[in-house]
């Protein structure tokens, strides 16, 4: 901290800070702090425009109809180069180290890192590939089962006993008249 002035006139008595004069200084000392960040971000994002141009041949060659890669930079607290829905790029700790990341439903997994923007391009070139060949196998429909072949129909196995059950019944029945008649 520092010593509060003194006034010219008289040496012995204080003369209070003024809080005016506190914050501008803080806003001055929180500029230079900001400019120094702005500044970082301008480098990451200037690095990313750099890669994204590189990848430009890779995309070039991807066909119209297939939608899955919606590349583009966003510039937030942390600036990336976004390849797909789950897929991005951004700087490393030290600002110049390229880190191509997925976020999956088990976190985020690193895909490659490196200095160099050449690894970077091969390691997108895989993952673009991958993503298609995924892409293909989801889009493959399966072949539909046949239809077996109508099969008779079962018969029912309630008409034959009810017939035996009848057949049974008049039989007994005919004993059972056999048996009166010779009794009389």
């Amino acid at each position: 901290m520092s010593e509060p002035e003194t006034s010219g006139t008289h040496p012995s008595q204080l003369r209070p800070v003024r809080l005016r004069d506190a914050l501008l200084r803080a806003r001055i000392e929180a500029a230079d702090r900001t400019g120094v960040v702005v500044d970082l971000r301008d480098a990451e994002v200037a690095r990313l425009e750099i890669l994204n141009d590189a990848l430009d041949p890779l995309f070039a060659q991807i066909p119209e109809q297939i939608d899955l890669f919606d590349r583009g930079i966003s510039q937030g607290d942390t600036p990336r180069l976004w390849i797909d829905v789950v897929a991005h790029i951004m700087m490393g700790r030290d600002k110049r180290m390229y880190r191509f990341v997925q976020d999956t439903r088990f976190g985020r997994i690193v895909l490659a890192e490196s200095h160099d923007t050449t690894a970077i391009v091969d390691a997108v070139t895989d993952y673009v590939a991958r993503r298609m060949i995924e892409r293909e196998h989801a889009m493959v429909v399966p072949p539909e089962p046949q239809a077996p072949a109508a099969e008779q129909p079962a018969r029912s196995r309630v008409w034959p006993f009810v017939f035996g059950f009848i057949l049974g019944a008049a039989a007994l029945f005919g004993v059972a008249m056999l048996a009166v008649l010779r009794s009389w």
